[in-house]
């Protein structure tokens, strides 16, 4: 994941410090993120970091958006 959000925050020509005012997460903290392959943190900053780079959540985690699957009815 770490990789993911270091990734979109480059590609968004960010640095660290200006995905942490953005976002409001501490720039320590997405280092940490960044770097720390066991770092856990929670869903709120994933969503102000993701909110900042103008993406989704599930777009840092899957490589692939994630797609709704289709409800199935069962009838008995």
């Amino acid at each position: 994941m770490g990789y993911k959000v270091k990734e979109l925050r480059e590609g968004a020509g960010l640095t660290q410090a200006q995905l942490a005012e953005k976002s409001g997460v501490s720039r320590v903290t997405i280092a940490m993120i960044e770097t720390q392959k066991d770092y856990v943190t929670t869903t709120k900053t994933l969503v102000k970091i993701a909110n900042a780079l103008e993406t989704s959540v599930d777009a840092i985690f899957f490589a692939h958006p994630v797609q709704p699957t289709e409800q199935i009815t069962q009838t008995v």
